[in-house]
């Protein structure tokens, strides 16, 4: 079976931040009206926890996720009375925040959902599918078969999603054999990698063979160590011009999903690898699913590959500082900016590329606030009570008193008015 395996890298110049990179080449394929691939900005995505049963919770989640950010929202579809609310729950966001390209993720039983509930089908922007889990035996290229047909009719793009934890075990025991009979063996990790790139790469070419345009395709090779993330993609994507989907799967709860996530993709987004991204955090007990966009944000802007919010550089605190009054400003800002996010998009054009500084001391204060659009130096232990603000690299102002908070703002709000050009109407663009 062939395979396609011609990729090249070019340069490329992301717009707004001055920094060349190099980035691979994929081809550009269409979700729901939104870009994947190409010259495209890499696109944030996120996956609903909710019962799609349940069409209230599915849909206040993915409206919910979507105004955080998410511009792609994938949900479970894995049985009929899901299947078949699909398309209310479509209805339903589109009612509370408008249209998202909403994803279907399919297991063992897409082909028959998919066949069973056309509705389904064709309100879906994407089917997501694993060829681990489309069968077993003869079974599988039928299965497989019948979701790429559905696909086709309905002119649905495709993620062929490999995983590591559901690998197809006819594939591995194929490699595995060959390996044992090589004169030069590699180790089993080796394999498992190979393993997995040769699943997407093959299950790919099928799919093109049975009439999936190649610009309907996006694959994915998750993992869950960072090591093992690294190596696969650089492998998948040498060998390949698909649009890849990147994440670290079962990434895990808190400061370790968020740390060993940022670990692995900063580092093959820096090489130019990925077009598609979600950060796959275990949310605490009732705790708010959109934190993995607002990860996945936050690396992407952290590498300067696109902007989505002011910034607010803070020092972390010492013995220099005066209690909590820098920390409770530097929240409270963050937290104003956030609130205000949504009108600035409507009205300014390139604000959330503004940058802000709160430093709680004079060791590196005037410093960091000289580099900031706009920055705060407020006093620390034995310094005048005097909070020097600093515009464009120039002391603008000294504040002090009670009421910092509410002044700083009043300087932010006209910095933002009078440097920042008026926004097209009806755009709400940040890239």
């Amino acid at each position: 079976m062939r395979e396609r395996c011609h990729n090249e890298s070019f340069v490329n110049f992301w717009e707004g931040t001055g920094v060349v990179r190099v980035r691979r080449r994929s081809v550009e394929v269409s979700i729901g009206g939104v870009a994947v691939g190409g010259t495209a900005p890499i696109v944030v995505q996120s996956m609903t926890n909710t019962s799609s049963e349940d069409v209230e919770s599915t849909a206040a989640q993915i409206a919910a996720l979507a105004a955080a950010g998410s511009e792609l929202v994938r949900i479970t579809v894995n049985t009929p009375k899901a299947a078949q609310r699909v398309p209310d729950i479509v209805r339903r966001v589109e009612e509370r925040h408008g249209q998202v390209p909403i994803i279907g993720d399919f297991h063992y039983n897409g082909h028959l959902l998919l066949a069973q509930y056309p509705e389904c089908a064709r309100v879906l922007a994407k089917y997501r599918i694993n060829p681990g889990n489309v069968g077993t035996g003869g079974r599988r290229h039928e299965n497989f078969r019948r979701i790429i047909d559905i696909a086709i009719e309905n002119s649905k793009p495709v993620r062929i999603g490999v995983n590591w934890g559901s690998l197809d075990q006819s594939l591995l025991a194929r490699l595995m054999d060959e390996n044992a009979r090589s004169t030069h063996p590699e180790d089993v990790r080796e394999v498992m990698i190979e393993a997995m790139c040769r699943s997407a790469l093959e299950s790919a070419a099928t799919a093109e063979e049975y009439g999936l345009a190649h610009d309907r395709i996006i694959l994915s090779a998750k993992v869950s160590g960072v090591q093992d993330l690294i190596d696969t993609y650089r492998r998948l994507a040498s060998r390949c011009d698909y649009p890849l989907h990147l994440g670290l799967t079962e990434a895990g709860m808190g400061a370790k999903g968020i740390v060993a996530s940022t670990a692995a993709m900063a580092v093959l987004l820096q090489e130019g690898i990925g077009d598609t991204i979600r950060v796959s955090l275990t949310p605490s007990p009732g705790g708010d699913r959109t934190e993995e966009v607002l990860v996945a944000q936050q690396i992407l802007q952290s590498l300067e590959i696109r902007s989505f919010m002011p910034q607010v550089s803070a020092c972390p605190g010492c013995g220099r500082t005066t209690s909590t009054l820098f920390q409770n400003m530097a929240d409270e800002i963050q937290a104003y900016i956030r609130t205000r996010m949504h009108e600035w998009k409507k009205q300014y054009r390139g604000v959330e590329q503004m940058k802000l500084a709160v430093m709680g001391c004079v060791v590196n204060g005037p410093g960091e606030s000289k580099h900031a659009n706009i920055g705060i130096s407020l006093p620390g232990v034995g310094e005048d009570p005097k909070a020097p603000v600093y515009v464009d690299g120039r002391l603008d102002t000294i504040l002090s008193g009670e009421n910092l908070v509410p002044e700083f703002i009043r300087i932010l709000e006209r910095y933002v008015a009078s440097h920042y050009p008026a926004a097209p109407e009806g755009s709400v663009d940040v890239c």
